[in-house]
């Protein structure tokens, strides 16, 4: 899919076609086919690979530099289903007439970007328009964590009742997203660090300008990227503690049955010794009384009932 943008300076959002491209205008792209890419590619004159980086799901954060565009690649979170938290890459492309965007799938963060959205941004300042992208993307990570911290809270009441596996299962799709977003925000902590380097170099300010405005935003973004790293490993903690405690107490539940079905295993044992001892095809006593089967019976529940006493004493129930 293909989609291409120019804001208008009354505010509005202007629709273009590849026909029509104008200078300043944003190019979106989606889940591309290589006859998009190549047609994109041969417009704007960027290298094909930046337009092909962002189509491997498993690419790390990185910022690439050419004579007449920069590319940044960051990973941005995205939510499958109810308890999935995944990252994706986002190619940025930066030239000195255009913006390019290029993703596998649609993502919350560009979806955000839209004509009923379009008052808060521009695409003619493309170095600014990045950097929206950038910190949107950080407060998604915030957004989503937030979600996961109240999604382990449910999951902790749920298996204080019961345990599960279903819950287990969740709890465990809630660490893998936790694991994704904390390698994702590292690596796009590098890329903001490069992009704050980068502000100074001669080779790159015709493309990457930057205001003081600019620079505040970018700022803003850093600080959001580490303190969702920050929330993470906080999370991932107590995800992990969690995992921990239940594990034990699961363990702990099993040793407590263990310990009951011996326990019940030496009573019930008893009358089964007894009753073999006077079945034996010997003389045994009271062999020739009618109320044998009364005695012995009574033996054996006395004699159970005083190991069951013991037992009792000793918390084996």
């Amino acid at each position: 899919m293909l989609k291409i943008y120019k804001s208008l300076e009354s505010g509005p959002l202007q629709e273009l076609t590849l026909k029509t491209l104008e200078k300043g205008a944003w190019i979106n792209i989606i889940a591309p086919t290589p006859y998009e890419l190549k047609v994109v590619g041969n417009l704007t004159e960027v290298e094909p690979d930046f337009l092909r980086s962002a189509l491997d799901d498993e690419e790390r954060s990185h910022t690439d530099v050419e004579d007449d565009s920069i590319m940044i690649l960051t990973n941005v979170p995205i939510m499958r289903g109810h308890d999935s938290y995944d990252t994706l890459p986002l190619a940025i492309v930066l030239t000195k007439e255009y913006i390019l965007t290029v993703c596998l799938e649609e993502t919350p963060v560009i979806s955000e970007f839209n004509p009923q959205t379009a008052k808060s941004f521009r695409t003619f300042k493309k170095t600014r328009f990045l950097f929206q992208i950038l910190y949107k993307s950080a407060t998604f990570y915030l957004r989503y964590l937030r979600q996961i911290n109240r999604l382990s809270d449910e999951i902790e009441l749920m298996l204080r009742d019961s345990m599960k596996n279903q819950d287990i299962l969740r709890l465990l799709e809630l660490q893998k997203g936790l694991t994704y977003f904390n390698a994702a925000l590292r690596s796009n902590g590098a890329v903001l660090d490069k992009l704050l380097r980068l502000r100074s170099n001669l080779a790159t300010k015709p493309i990457l300008k930057m205001y003081e405005e600019d620079e505040d935003l970018l700022e803003d973004v850093i600080i959001e990227n580490k303190q969702a790293r920050e929330m993470v490993e906080m999370y991932s903690k107590i995800l992990s503690r969690m995992a921990d405690t239940f594990s034990s107490i699961i363990s702990n539940n099993q040793n407590l049955v263990m310990k009951f079905l011996a326990a019940m295993t030496i009573i019930l044992a008893i009358p089964t010794v007894i009753s073999s001892f006077f079945g034996m095809n010997v003389p045994v006593p009271f062999a020739d009384q009618q109320d044998a089967f009364i005695y012995v019976s009574l033996i054996s529940i006395i004699i159970a009932g005083t190991s069951a006493y013991i037992l009792w004493r000793r918390n084996m129930f």
